[in-house]
Protein backbone atom coordinates (compact mmCIF):
# COMPACT_ATOMS: atom_id res chain seq x y z
CA UNK A 1 0.00 0.00 0.00
CA UNK A 2 1.49 3.36 -1.07
CA UNK A 3 0.62 5.73 1.72
CA UNK A 4 1.10 9.47 2.10
CA UNK A 5 0.65 11.57 5.25
CA UNK A 6 -0.20 15.22 4.71
CA UNK A 7 -0.16 17.73 7.57
CA UNK A 8 -1.78 21.16 7.30
CA UNK A 9 -1.09 23.89 9.82
CA UNK A 10 -3.61 26.32 11.22
CA UNK A 11 -2.62 29.13 8.84
CA UNK A 12 -3.43 26.80 5.92
CA UNK A 13 -7.00 26.35 7.21
CA UNK A 14 -7.79 29.94 8.25
CA UNK A 15 -10.22 30.82 5.41
CA UNK A 16 -12.71 29.02 3.19
CA UNK A 17 -10.46 29.72 0.19
CA UNK A 18 -7.43 28.19 1.90
CA UNK A 19 -9.44 25.17 3.03
CA UNK A 20 -10.48 24.59 -0.58
CA UNK A 21 -6.83 24.64 -1.59
CA UNK A 22 -6.16 22.03 1.10
CA UNK A 23 -8.96 19.87 -0.32
CA UNK A 24 -7.33 20.13 -3.75
CA UNK A 25 -3.98 18.96 -2.37
CA UNK A 26 -5.70 15.99 -0.70
CA UNK A 27 -7.70 15.07 -3.80
CA UNK A 28 -4.63 15.31 -6.02
CA UNK A 29 -2.75 12.90 -3.74
CA UNK A 30 -5.67 10.47 -3.69
CA UNK A 31 -6.10 10.61 -7.47
CA UNK A 32 -2.41 9.72 -7.88
CA UNK A 33 -3.25 6.30 -6.48
CA UNK A 34 -2.09 6.75 -2.87
CA UNK A 35 -3.83 6.09 0.38
CA UNK A 36 -3.98 9.38 2.25
CA UNK A 37 -3.91 10.22 5.95
CA UNK A 38 -4.33 13.92 6.75
CA UNK A 39 -3.31 15.59 10.03
CA UNK A 40 -4.70 19.03 10.87
CA UNK A 41 -3.93 21.73 13.40
CA UNK A 42 -6.54 24.03 14.93
CA UNK A 43 -7.99 26.51 12.44
CA UNK A 44 -6.29 29.90 12.25
CA UNK A 45 -4.14 31.74 14.75
CA UNK A 46 -4.66 33.72 17.94
CA UNK A 47 -7.85 35.77 17.66
CA UNK A 48 -9.52 33.32 15.28
CA UNK A 49 -12.48 31.63 16.92
CA UNK A 50 -11.12 28.07 17.15
CA UNK A 51 -7.37 28.66 17.37
CA UNK A 52 -5.46 27.10 20.25
CA UNK A 53 -4.34 30.45 21.68
CA UNK A 54 -7.93 31.75 21.52
CA UNK A 55 -9.14 28.77 23.54
CA UNK A 56 -6.30 29.29 25.98
CA UNK A 57 -7.18 32.97 26.45
CA UNK A 58 -10.79 31.96 27.11
CA UNK A 59 -9.68 29.54 29.82
CA UNK A 60 -7.38 32.13 31.42
CA UNK A 61 -10.37 34.42 31.84
CA UNK A 62 -11.64 31.85 34.31
CA UNK A 63 -8.39 31.09 36.12
CA UNK A 64 -4.71 31.91 35.65
CA UNK A 65 -3.75 28.42 36.80
CA UNK A 66 -6.14 25.87 35.28
CA UNK A 67 -5.70 22.16 36.06
CA UNK A 68 -3.58 20.44 33.42
CA UNK A 69 -6.17 17.77 32.71
CA UNK A 70 -8.97 20.24 32.04
CA UNK A 71 -6.65 22.53 30.07
CA UNK A 72 -5.75 19.68 27.71
CA UNK A 73 -9.41 18.69 27.41
CA UNK A 74 -10.26 22.18 26.17
CA UNK A 75 -7.22 22.68 23.93
CA UNK A 76 -7.84 19.40 22.08
CA UNK A 77 -11.13 20.84 20.80
CA UNK A 78 -9.49 23.12 18.21
CA UNK A 79 -7.97 20.24 16.25
CA UNK A 80 -11.15 18.16 16.56
CA UNK A 81 -13.16 20.98 14.99
CA UNK A 82 -10.59 21.26 12.19
CA UNK A 83 -10.68 17.49 11.51
CA UNK A 84 -14.48 17.43 11.31
CA UNK A 85 -14.62 20.47 9.03
CA UNK A 86 -11.94 19.16 6.67
CA UNK A 87 -13.42 15.66 6.48
CA UNK A 88 -16.76 17.24 5.54
CA UNK A 89 -15.05 19.45 2.93
CA UNK A 90 -13.29 16.45 1.35
CA UNK A 91 -16.54 14.47 1.29
CA UNK A 92 -18.27 17.38 -0.41
CA UNK A 93 -15.63 17.19 -3.16
CA UNK A 94 -16.77 13.67 -4.01
CA UNK A 95 -14.28 11.54 -2.08
CA UNK A 96 -14.99 9.52 1.06
CA UNK A 97 -13.38 10.88 4.22
CA UNK A 98 -13.66 10.23 7.94
CA UNK A 99 -12.51 12.38 10.85
CA UNK A 100 -10.78 10.84 13.87
CA UNK A 101 -9.72 12.38 17.15
CA UNK A 102 -6.21 11.57 18.34
CA UNK A 103 -7.45 8.80 20.60
CA UNK A 104 -9.76 7.36 17.95
CA UNK A 105 -6.65 7.22 15.75
CA UNK A 106 -4.99 5.09 18.43
CA UNK A 107 -2.45 7.65 19.68
CA UNK A 108 -1.48 6.66 23.23
CA UNK A 109 0.73 8.99 25.28
CA UNK A 110 2.30 9.25 28.69
CA UNK A 111 0.54 11.27 31.37
CA UNK A 112 2.36 14.61 31.02
CA UNK A 113 -0.46 17.07 30.40
CA UNK A 114 0.52 19.88 28.06
CA UNK A 115 3.68 18.19 26.78
CA UNK A 116 2.83 14.51 26.45
CA UNK A 117 5.04 12.08 24.55
CA UNK A 118 3.60 9.47 22.20
CA UNK A 119 4.40 5.98 23.51
CA UNK A 120 2.57 3.92 20.89
CA UNK A 121 0.01 4.08 18.10
CA UNK A 122 -2.67 1.41 17.80
CA UNK A 123 -3.26 1.68 14.07
CA UNK A 124 -6.11 -0.81 13.54
CA UNK A 125 -8.89 1.78 13.20
CA UNK A 126 -6.93 3.86 10.69
CA UNK A 127 -6.06 0.75 8.65
CA UNK A 128 -9.69 -0.33 8.68
CA UNK A 129 -10.79 3.01 7.20
CA UNK A 130 -7.98 2.94 4.63
CA UNK A 131 -9.06 -0.53 3.53
CA UNK A 132 -12.48 0.99 2.85
CA UNK A 133 -10.70 3.52 0.61
CA UNK A 134 -11.48 6.40 2.97
CA UNK A 135 -9.28 9.44 3.39
CA UNK A 136 -8.55 9.60 7.11
CA UNK A 137 -8.41 13.07 8.69
CA UNK A 138 -6.77 12.99 12.14
CA UNK A 139 -6.84 15.74 14.74
CA UNK A 140 -3.21 16.56 15.50
CA UNK A 141 -1.58 17.65 18.76
CA UNK A 142 -3.43 15.15 20.96
CA UNK A 143 -3.74 11.63 22.29
CA UNK A 144 -4.94 9.70 25.30
CA UNK A 145 -3.03 8.33 28.29
CA UNK A 146 -3.32 4.91 29.87
CA UNK A 147 -5.90 6.26 32.36
CA UNK A 148 -8.17 7.42 29.55
CA UNK A 149 -7.50 11.15 29.93
CA UNK A 150 -7.04 13.39 26.89
CA UNK A 151 -3.52 14.82 26.56
CA UNK A 152 -1.87 17.35 24.27
CA UNK A 153 1.64 17.19 22.84
CA UNK A 154 2.77 20.80 23.25
CA UNK A 155 3.80 23.32 20.62
CA UNK A 156 4.46 21.74 17.24
CA UNK A 157 2.46 18.72 18.31
CA UNK A 158 0.65 18.35 15.00
CA UNK A 159 3.97 18.02 13.17
CA UNK A 160 4.87 15.30 15.67
CA UNK A 161 1.52 13.57 15.14
CA UNK A 162 2.04 13.50 11.37
CA UNK A 163 5.53 12.00 11.56
CA UNK A 164 4.52 9.48 14.23
CA UNK A 165 1.62 8.31 12.06
CA UNK A 166 3.96 8.16 9.08
CA UNK A 167 6.27 5.87 11.01
CA UNK A 168 3.44 3.67 12.37
CA UNK A 169 1.82 3.29 8.94
CA UNK A 170 5.06 2.89 6.95
CA UNK A 171 4.33 5.98 4.87
CA UNK A 172 6.58 6.65 1.89
CA UNK A 173 6.52 10.39 2.64
CA UNK A 174 5.18 12.95 5.11
CA UNK A 175 4.25 16.32 3.59
CA UNK A 176 4.15 19.32 5.94
CA UNK A 177 2.15 22.23 4.49
CA UNK A 178 2.33 25.77 5.84
CA UNK A 179 2.32 29.39 4.63
CA UNK A 180 5.99 29.38 3.55
CA UNK A 181 7.37 27.97 0.29
CA UNK A 182 10.51 26.28 1.51
CA UNK A 183 13.34 26.27 4.01
CA UNK A 184 15.53 29.28 3.26
CA UNK A 185 19.23 29.92 3.77
CA UNK A 186 18.22 32.71 6.18
CA UNK A 187 15.12 34.58 7.30
CA UNK A 188 14.30 36.75 4.25
CA UNK A 189 12.99 39.48 6.55
CA UNK A 190 16.57 39.95 7.75
CA UNK A 191 18.41 38.79 4.64
CA UNK A 192 16.59 39.71 1.41
CA UNK A 193 19.18 37.70 -0.55
CA UNK A 194 18.16 34.45 1.17
CA UNK A 195 17.79 31.48 -1.20
CA UNK A 196 15.57 28.38 -1.09
CA UNK A 197 17.08 25.08 0.05
CA UNK A 198 15.81 22.21 -2.12
CA UNK A 199 17.41 19.33 -0.20
CA UNK A 200 18.68 19.24 3.37
CA UNK A 201 19.69 16.55 5.85
CA UNK A 202 17.83 15.74 9.05
CA UNK A 203 20.66 16.89 11.29
CA UNK A 204 21.03 20.26 9.59
CA UNK A 205 17.33 21.13 9.60
CA UNK A 206 17.08 19.91 13.19
CA UNK A 207 19.88 22.26 14.20
CA UNK A 208 18.29 25.13 12.27
CA UNK A 209 14.96 24.53 13.99
CA UNK A 210 16.58 24.41 17.42
CA UNK A 211 18.45 27.65 16.71
CA UNK A 212 15.40 29.69 15.81
CA UNK A 213 14.36 28.85 12.23
CA UNK A 214 10.56 28.51 12.13
CA UNK A 215 10.50 25.60 9.69
CA UNK A 216 9.35 22.48 11.55
CA UNK A 217 9.23 21.39 15.14
CA UNK A 218 12.47 19.68 16.31
CA UNK A 219 10.56 16.77 17.88
CA UNK A 220 9.07 15.91 14.51
CA UNK A 221 12.50 15.92 12.86
CA UNK A 222 13.85 13.71 15.64
CA UNK A 223 11.12 11.16 14.93
CA UNK A 224 11.64 11.33 11.17
CA UNK A 225 15.36 10.76 11.68
CA UNK A 226 14.75 7.82 14.00
CA UNK A 227 12.43 6.05 11.53
CA UNK A 228 14.03 7.37 8.31
CA UNK A 229 10.80 8.99 7.11
CA UNK A 230 11.36 11.54 4.31
CA UNK A 231 9.75 14.92 4.99
CA UNK A 232 8.66 17.40 2.33
CA UNK A 233 7.97 20.98 3.46
CA UNK A 234 5.60 22.78 1.07
CA UNK A 235 3.40 25.84 0.79
CA UNK A 236 -0.36 25.39 0.72
CA UNK A 237 -1.96 26.38 -2.57
CA UNK A 238 1.12 26.01 -4.79
CA UNK A 239 2.85 23.23 -6.68
CA UNK A 240 6.32 24.55 -5.81
CA UNK A 241 8.73 21.67 -5.07
CA UNK A 242 9.41 22.74 -1.47
CA UNK A 243 12.26 21.35 0.64
CA UNK A 244 12.98 17.63 0.94
CA UNK A 245 14.45 16.49 4.27
CA UNK A 246 16.23 13.12 4.16
CA UNK A 247 19.55 11.48 4.92
CA UNK A 248 20.53 12.91 1.50
CA UNK A 249 20.88 9.42 0.07
CA UNK A 250 19.37 8.10 -3.13
CA UNK A 251 18.09 4.57 -3.66
CA UNK A 252 20.99 2.14 -3.42
CA UNK A 253 22.71 4.16 -0.70
CA UNK A 254 24.50 6.66 -2.95
CA UNK A 255 24.89 10.08 -1.39
CA UNK A 256 23.16 12.80 -3.37
CA UNK A 257 25.33 15.57 -4.76
CA UNK A 258 25.24 18.66 -2.61
CA UNK A 259 26.50 22.11 -3.25
CA UNK A 260 29.96 22.29 -1.68
CA UNK A 261 29.02 24.90 0.92
CA UNK A 262 30.63 24.88 4.31
CA UNK A 263 27.48 26.49 5.72
CA UNK A 264 23.90 25.55 4.82
CA UNK A 265 21.98 28.33 6.55
CA UNK A 266 21.97 31.24 8.96
CA UNK A 267 19.44 31.38 11.80
CA UNK A 268 18.72 33.91 14.50
CA UNK A 269 16.72 34.32 17.69
CA UNK A 270 15.98 37.65 19.33
CA UNK A 271 14.86 38.75 22.78
CA UNK A 272 17.70 37.33 24.84
CA UNK A 273 19.22 38.55 28.10
CA UNK A 274 22.79 37.76 29.16
CA UNK A 275 23.55 36.72 32.74
CA UNK A 276 27.06 37.44 34.02
CA UNK A 277 28.35 36.24 37.38
CA UNK A 278 31.76 37.87 37.61
CA UNK A 279 32.79 36.89 41.13
CA UNK A 280 35.05 33.82 41.51
CA UNK A 281 33.07 30.65 42.03
CA UNK A 282 34.20 29.52 45.47
CA UNK A 283 31.82 26.60 45.80
CA UNK A 284 30.59 24.37 42.99
CA UNK A 285 27.51 23.65 45.10
CA UNK A 286 26.49 27.28 44.62
CA UNK A 287 26.56 26.83 40.85
CA UNK A 288 24.64 23.58 41.15
CA UNK A 289 21.97 25.23 43.31
CA UNK A 290 21.67 28.19 40.95
CA UNK A 291 21.19 25.98 37.89
CA UNK A 292 18.73 23.77 39.77
CA UNK A 293 16.65 26.76 40.87
CA UNK A 294 16.49 28.06 37.29
CA UNK A 295 15.47 24.60 36.06
CA UNK A 296 12.77 24.25 38.71
CA UNK A 297 11.41 27.65 37.65
CA UNK A 298 11.19 26.38 34.07
CA UNK A 299 13.76 28.89 32.80
CA UNK A 300 15.78 27.62 29.83
CA UNK A 301 19.41 28.73 29.60
CA UNK A 302 21.65 28.83 26.54
CA UNK A 303 25.15 29.86 25.39
CA UNK A 304 26.60 28.54 28.62
CA UNK A 305 30.19 29.58 29.43
CA UNK A 306 31.56 28.51 32.82
CA UNK A 307 34.99 29.14 34.31
CA UNK A 308 36.35 29.46 37.86
CA UNK A 309 36.29 33.28 37.61
CA UNK A 310 33.24 34.04 35.48
CA UNK A 311 30.01 32.34 34.54
CA UNK A 312 27.87 33.52 31.61
CA UNK A 313 24.71 32.25 29.97
CA UNK A 314 21.63 33.62 28.24
CA UNK A 315 17.95 33.42 29.11
CA UNK A 316 14.80 34.60 27.31
CA UNK A 317 14.42 38.33 27.92
CA UNK A 318 10.91 37.78 29.28
CA UNK A 319 12.49 35.86 32.19
CA UNK A 320 14.82 38.72 33.22
CA UNK A 321 12.85 39.67 36.34
CA UNK A 322 12.50 36.10 37.63
CA UNK A 323 16.18 35.36 37.01
CA UNK A 324 17.20 38.45 38.98
CA UNK A 325 14.95 37.42 41.86
CA UNK A 326 16.42 33.89 41.97
CA UNK A 327 20.02 35.16 41.88
CA UNK A 328 19.37 37.78 44.55
CA UNK A 329 17.74 35.14 46.75
CA UNK A 330 20.85 32.98 46.42
CA UNK A 331 23.18 35.90 47.09
CA UNK A 332 24.84 35.59 43.67
CA UNK A 333 26.44 38.86 42.48
CA UNK A 334 25.23 38.97 38.88
CA UNK A 335 24.35 41.28 36.02
CA UNK A 336 21.33 40.49 33.88
CA UNK A 337 21.50 42.59 30.74
CA UNK A 338 18.76 42.72 28.12
CA UNK A 339 18.92 43.50 24.41
CA UNK A 340 20.72 40.64 22.68
CA UNK A 341 20.23 38.22 19.80
CA UNK A 342 21.85 34.94 18.83
CA UNK A 343 23.02 34.50 15.24
CA UNK A 344 24.01 30.96 14.24
CA UNK A 345 25.70 29.46 11.20
CA UNK A 346 24.62 25.87 10.52
CA UNK A 347 26.17 23.31 8.19
CA UNK A 348 27.49 19.77 8.18
CA UNK A 349 30.39 21.02 6.02
CA UNK A 350 31.89 22.81 9.05
CA UNK A 351 32.85 19.53 10.67
CA UNK A 352 36.65 19.35 10.75
CA UNK A 353 36.98 22.40 8.51
CA UNK A 354 39.69 24.82 9.73
CA UNK A 355 39.18 28.56 9.52
CA UNK A 356 35.40 28.74 9.92
CA UNK A 357 35.55 30.76 13.14
CA UNK A 358 38.12 33.11 11.57
CA UNK A 359 35.72 33.79 8.70
CA UNK A 360 32.85 34.43 11.12
CA UNK A 361 34.91 36.92 13.12
CA UNK A 362 36.08 38.67 9.95
CA UNK A 363 32.53 38.94 8.60
CA UNK A 364 31.16 40.36 11.84
CA UNK A 365 34.06 42.78 12.08
CA UNK A 366 33.17 44.09 8.62
CA UNK A 367 29.57 44.46 9.80
CA UNK A 368 30.84 46.35 12.90
CA UNK A 369 29.12 43.79 15.11
CA UNK A 370 30.71 42.92 18.46
CA UNK A 371 30.72 39.25 19.53
CA UNK A 372 29.76 39.04 23.19
CA UNK A 373 29.72 35.27 23.62
CA UNK A 374 30.00 32.14 21.46
CA UNK A 375 29.07 28.47 21.52
CA UNK A 376 29.61 25.71 18.99
CA UNK A 377 28.80 22.13 18.08
CA UNK A 378 29.90 19.92 15.18
CA UNK A 379 27.08 21.45 13.10
CA UNK A 380 26.87 25.05 14.27
CA UNK A 381 28.60 28.12 15.67
CA UNK A 382 26.49 30.68 17.54
CA UNK A 383 27.40 34.28 18.38
CA UNK A 384 25.65 36.55 20.85
CA UNK A 385 25.35 40.06 19.39
CA UNK A 386 23.43 43.26 20.20
CA UNK A 387 19.87 42.83 18.96
CA UNK A 388 20.10 45.95 16.78
CA UNK A 389 23.04 44.32 14.95
CA UNK A 390 21.32 40.97 14.28
CA UNK A 391 20.23 41.78 10.73
CA UNK A 392 23.63 43.16 9.75
CA UNK A 393 25.33 40.12 11.27
CA UNK A 394 23.05 37.66 9.46
CA UNK A 395 23.57 39.41 6.11
CA UNK A 396 27.35 39.56 6.59
CA UNK A 397 27.56 35.83 7.39
CA UNK A 398 25.22 34.96 4.53
CA UNK A 399 27.49 36.83 2.13
CA UNK A 400 30.72 35.47 3.64
CA UNK A 401 29.69 31.86 3.08
CA UNK A 402 28.29 32.40 -0.43
CA UNK A 403 24.69 31.53 0.40
CA UNK A 404 23.31 34.38 -1.70
CA UNK A 405 24.49 32.90 -5.00
CA UNK A 406 21.80 30.34 -5.85
CA UNK A 407 19.58 27.67 -4.34
CA UNK A 408 21.07 24.63 -2.66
Amino acid sequence: MRLLVQKFGGSSLATAELRQQVVEHICMAKQSGKQVVVVVSAIGRQGDAYATDTLLDFLYQVTENPPGREKDLLLACGEIIAAAVMAAAVTKSGLEAVALTGWQAGIVTDGMFGRAEIIRIDREKILCHLQKNNIVVVAGFQGINEEGDITTLGRGGSDTTAVALGAALNAELVEIYSDVDTVMTADPRLVPEAQPIKNIGYYEVLQMAREGAKVIHPRAVDLALQYNIPLLLKKTGTQAPGTLITHLQAAGGQTLAKKANVVTGITHSNNLAQVRLQAPLADSKQLEEMLQRLSTAGISIDLISLSPREQMFTVPAREEKRVKEILQDLGCPAEVINGFAKVTVVGSGMRGMPGVMARIVAALNRAQTPILQTADSHLSISCLVPVDKAAAAARALHLEFGLHEDSI
